[in-house]
């Protein structure tokens, strides 16, 4: 903390992460809380909790539809500086960084939230209070990650810690829909590349710890044909009629419960009149698994099955003037991390000492990417309670929602150190 004008370094006598978290997991989270700064700093972020409310609120009410974050991400950019980090930049992707400068630049962590959400441009994004209620598109995922990102920031600041290692918070966009993790393949690949020693996003509401990544396909399959009239040309081969045979094919796949497996035609379109033979038809499918080799089985499956339903409309009229496009259009591989590694570990000392419940979880989050490198990542909730995300409707219930944020800052002491 700020005591006369000097900031307080904590640097402390702990075992490194690694051997800490492995050799000593139980007591790690305790034994931050021992060093009055850390306790002083999260008492702090509990009583700023209607403060990263109001951030919540004011994120969520600046729209962020797919590939167009730039208006939220200036307002982030802004929040980042107000909250007294350096260093504050818009890399060439759109993502907001600022940095919390360590004694070292190792390890580097960084914490991020994702920027955009899965709605549309002109959406309606006020948000509706009731009590603790908040309802409003994209309250729960992400605006309280980016709320808690910027509290965590916030805090640290104020409280005057230092740690050995530096942080990053990032405002990430891409995440959603066809976003195809677009924000932190970026991070990985070109902005930091080779400078991130551990990665935590915060997605979501909840107390949950995804360690282990769901991986997904998306693709959109095009046929096309010639086309012609409904009546003139009739006994041409119909792409629709070619998409149809392929859906029937794949709704009717057997995939494993174990390890969870899925499938979804999500949107079909195409063609131009009742009375027309479409020239195009178009479907997006998404598929998912938290294993490689049954998302790798399925994707063959399906190819499969579109093939299949080409070659099976061209023969119904004695033809073959169809052709398909298979444009995968998102690769999140899966992947995950250990329940056993230092940096679950971590989180699972620093849960229990808050006296908050344990739960390991899976999903599909920008923490797939790093897992897929073998860098050290997870996803944690960013505390409260939300339904409906994904809807209009979303909603958020900010009874005890301190208890996220709690959470989060002292996970971030933690993974700050060597």
């Amino acid at each position: 903390m700020i005591r006369n004008g000097f900031f307080s370094f904590i640097a402390l006598t702990l075992l490194p992460l690694g051997a800490a978290a492995q050799n000593n997991a139980a007591d790690l989270g305790t034994r931050l809380l021992q060093d009055s700064a850390i306790k002083n700093a999260v008492a702090a972020i509990r009583a700023a909790e209607p403060q990263t409310l109001e951030d919540q609120v004011r994120l969520c009410e600046v729209e962020a539809p797919p590939f167009k974050e730039t208006k939220r991400g200036v307002l982030f950019a802004q929040m980042l500086r107000e909250a007294g980090l350096t260093n504050i930049r818009t890399d060439s992707v759109g993502n907001v960084l600022g940095e919390l400068t360590g004694a070292q630049p190792r390890p580097h962590l960084v914490f991020a939230a994702h920027l955009d959400t899965v709605f549309p441009e002109g959406t309606d994004v006020a948000v509706k209070k009731d009590g603790p209620v908040m309802r409003g598109p994209g309250i729960g995922d992400d605006c309280r990650g980016l709320a808690v990102v910027l509290a965590v920031a916030r805090t640290m600041v104020k409280s005057g810690i230092k740690t050995p290692g530096t942080i990053t918070f990032v405002g990430n966009v891409g995440e959603e829909g066809l976003g195809d993790l677009r924000g932190v393949k970026h991070l990985f690949n070109e902005g930091m590349k080779g400078r991130i020693d551990r990665f935590v996003s915060i997605d979501g509401t909840g107390l949950g710890i995804t360690n282990v990544a769901v991986g997904s396909l998306r693709y959109r399959v095009t046929f096309k044909g010639p086309g012609g009239h409904s009546f003139g040309a009739f006994g041409l081969s119909n792409p629709v009629h070619a998409l149809g045979r392929a859906v029937a094919t794949i709704s009717n796949f057997d995939v494993p419960r174990e390890p969870k497996t899925t499938f979804n035609v999500g949107r079909i379109g195409g063609g131009t009149s009742v009375n027309s033979i479409p020239f195009e038809a178009w479907m997006e499918v998404d598929m998912r698994s938290s294993d490689a080799a049954s998302l790798q089985a399925l994707d063959a499956r399906f190819n499969k099955a579109v093939d299949d339903a080409v070659r099976d409309e061209d023969a119904r009229w004695n033809q073959r003037v169809l052709s398909v496009d298979k444009a995968l259009v998102g690769n999140r591989p899966a992947g995950q991390t250990s329940s056993n590694s230092p940096i679950v570990q971590a989180a699972v000392s620093v849960t229990r000492a808050l006296g908050l419940p344990v739960s390991l979880d899976e999903g599909s989050t920008d923490s797939n990417y790093p897992m897929s490198l073998g860098i050290p990542a997870i996803t944690i909730d960013g505390g409260g309670r939300g339904t409906d995300a994904h809807a209009l409707s979303e909603m958020f219930d900010s009874t005890d929602s301190w208890k996220g944020a709690e959470r989060a800052l002292l996970l971030a002491i933690a993974l700050a150190q060597p």
